[in-house]
C-alpha cells in the first residue's frame, strides 16, 4: 500500500479497508456530476475493480477526499471519481491528490493517465494533463 502525509498533515492512503464507503458513495451519488444517482452496489464494485486513493484529515482521520484509477499497473490508467469534499476545498488537496496519483503511477512505469472533467482542467493542467486530440479518442456509451 502506498501513502503519503502533506505538511498541512493530510494523509493520503491507498489501503482500501480506509475509504468510507457510505461517506464516498454519498459524495458521488449527490453532489458529482458524472455519478449523480449512481448506486451503492457500483460504486463498491467500481472500487473494488480499481485503486483506491483517500485523503484523510490530520486528528480525527475523517475522509475528505477520494480518487480512484482503473490501471494495468504497467502501461495505462484511467484516473476518476475525484471528488474533495466542500469543507476543504480551496486548499490544493484536489491537486496534492492528483498529483499523487500521477506520481505513484509513475512509479509502476505507467507512462499514459487518462481522464475526464467538465470543468477543473486548470487543476490539472498544472499538473502535467494536456488535452487530448478528440480525434485520437473513441469511447462507447450504453444508450440505456
Amino acid at each position: 500500500m502506498f501513502s503519503l502525509t502533506n505538511p498541512d498533515g493530510y494523509q493520503l492512503s491507498t489501503d482500501p479497508e480506509r475509504i468510507d464507503r457510505d461517506r464516498v458513495h454519498h459524495w458521488l451519488s449527490t453532489d458529482a456530476y458524472w455519478a449523480l444517482g449512481r448506486d451503492r452496489e457500483t460504486t463498491d464494485r467500481s472500487f473494488a475493480g480499481s485503486i483506491p486513493y483517500g485523503v484523510y484529515r490530520p486528528g480525527d482521520g475523517a475522509q475528505v477526499a477520494v480518487a480512484r484509477v482503473v490501471t494495468d499497473r504497467a502501461t495505462f490508467g484511467w484516473l476518476c471519481d475525484v471528488y474533495v469534499a466542500p469543507e476543504v476545498r480551496g486548499r490544493g488537496l484536489g491537486s496534492w491528490l492528483a498529483g499523487a496519483v500521477r506520481d505513484h503511477l509513475a512509479s509502476f512505469g505507467v507512462r499514459r493517465i487518462g481522464l475526464a472533467t467538465l470543468d477543473a482542467h486548470g487543476v490539472y493542467a498544472k499538473l502535467g494533463f494536456t488535452p487530448v486530440p478528440p480525434q485520437r479518442w473513441m469511447e462507447w456509451v450504453d444508450g440505456r
